[in-house]
């Protein structure tokens, strides 16, 4: 009989080959990199953004507009994206927000596919006009039907364009903060308070242009960074949960002093831009970068400022990382979200202290009164004791008395007294018979 070959041992799984086993079929190990899109919409957005694209590399860029000439402006680093051109044939909305809106819906394809993919979609308008009032709600509502977090900054005119531009940027806002995760507001009317008023306008919406820059340069950073203490996207993304929470984003920088940390800290949470503090907010996110020699001390009084200041049962995450270049500055970055004020007012509140006003100037001017002299409150009377005397008894009267006749004293007579004048009675009633007796006419003359 043919012997059968003894059987081949089987080959052990090698160390080296086991470790190369990818983790994920998708993205075989490799960390997903954060998607973030700047979009700015309309005139006022697309300038801002422009701006903003020249000094922020990590993230993309797109100005969005129905003017075809205010979009060759743009520089090569924002990507151009025209809508409306059937409804506006390349021109503004004159201040129409209705057009904007139709001419933002009529592109909705085509949104929806620049929209795709992004994690992060930051939208940035200046409120008041047709174009980015009009079309900002079409814009977030694609992002969020897309599962985007979505993030909106915008700008509110100044007072001296109109009652109307602040009523449309209003009427925007109500629209849009359905489907924003979060949204910051700044008034241009603050601007006032950084610079002086005799600045040329387009130097002061620059300066405002620059906050803005810093503000997102230093919220880009602490996603990208890693650091000490890292935050990532999803820690972003527990701090922008919900819908149309008020937001407040600043990121300041100063240089490595004693107690600098404190005045950082009050630095990052006064910014002149915002209308509005931190005050009962319920979420926070803040990075801060500095030297190697960070101490603990530092980083504790931050904190503690600011959970003093925010909802007690509020989310904070906050995140260490050092400085590369420059080690003498000290950077923090600064967002809360869930902020204490009310985006709008009662309806009708302003109406009824114009008509109370209007009121007041047409009333006749009342008469001035004198002033009455207080009554003085009459005293209670105290009742005293009256003794009365006793009275004496009543003599008894006469019966002519009694009747309202003079009064005589009763006189005791004997019988004889008493018979004669009955009989002097009788005869004076007898003499009388005789007299009636006569007939009237000789009556008289007998009496005569």
């Amino acid at each position: 009989m043919k012997r059968k070959p003894p059987k081949k041992p089987k080959k052990p799984l090698k160390k080296e080959k086991a470790l190369k086993l990818p983790l994920n079929n998708e993205n075989n190990g490799e960390v997903k990199k954060t998607k973030i899109r700047v979009i700015g919409i309309g005139g006022g957005g697309g300038t801002i953004v422009a701006e903003i694209a020249s000094r922020m590399p990590r993230a993309s860029f797109v100005v969005a507009n129905t003017d075809s000439q205010a979009l060759r402006t743009v520089g090569r680093k924002a990507t151009i994206f025209q809508f409306g051109q059937d409804l506006t044939r390349g021109l503004g909305t004159g201040m129409n927000p209705e057009l904007g809106f139709q001419a933002a819906l009529s592109e909705k394809e085509r949104i929806k596919k620049m929209l795709e993919g992004q994690d992060l979609c930051i939208l940035v308008a200046c409120l008041g006009g047709g174009t980015g009032s009009g079309a900002v709600p079409v814009f977030a509502k694609m992002a969020k039907k897309l599962g985007n977090l979505t993030y909106g900054i915008f700008t509110f005119p100044f007072k001296f364009e109109g009652e109307r531009k602040l009523e449309i940027a209003r009427e925007s806002l109500r629209k849009v903060k359905g489907y924003l995760n979060a949204v910051s507001i700044i008034p241009n009317e603050r601007v006032f308070q950084i610079i002086d008023k005799t600045i040329p306008l387009r130097q002061a919406l620059s300066t405002v242009n620059k906050t803005l820059t810093d503000s997102l340069n230093g919220l880009i950073e602490t996603i990208y960074e890693p650091g000490l203490i890292n935050i990532d996207f999803a820690d972003f993304r527990t701090i922008l949960e919900g819908r149309g929470r008020l937001a407040y984003l600043n990121s300041v920088e100063v240089q490595r002093k004693n107690d600098t940390a404190k005045g950082l800290i009050v630095k990052a949470l006064n910014s002149p831009l915002y209308p509005y503090s931190i005050k009962g907010a319920k979420g926070v996110l803040f990075n801060i970068s500095g030297e190697k020699d960070l101490s603990l001390s530092d980083v504790n009084e931050m904190t503690k400022t600011i959970s003093e200041m925010v909802n007690p049962e509020a989310k904070i995450i906050f995140g260490v990382s050092q400085a590369k270049k420059d080690s003498d500055l000290l950077k923090t970055t600064l967002l809360v979200t869930g902020c204490g004020m009310k985006l709008f007012p009662p309806k009708h509140r302003k109406k009824k202290k114009i008509v109370k006003e209007i009121k007041k100037i047409l009333a006749p001017k009342p008469r001035k009164r004198r002033k009455r002299k207080p009554v003085p409150k009459p005293r209670k009377k105290v009742r005293k004791k009256v003794f009365r005397k006793k009275r004496r008894p009543v003599k008894p009267k006469a019966l002519g008395g009694l009747f309202g006749g003079p009064s005589e004293e009763v006189v005791r007579k004997n019988a004889l007294q008493v018979h004669k004048e009955a009989e002097e009675a009788e005869e004076k009633l007898l003499s009388q018979e005789k007299v009636w007796e006569t007939p009237a006419f000789l009556r008289k003359k007998i009496e005569k």
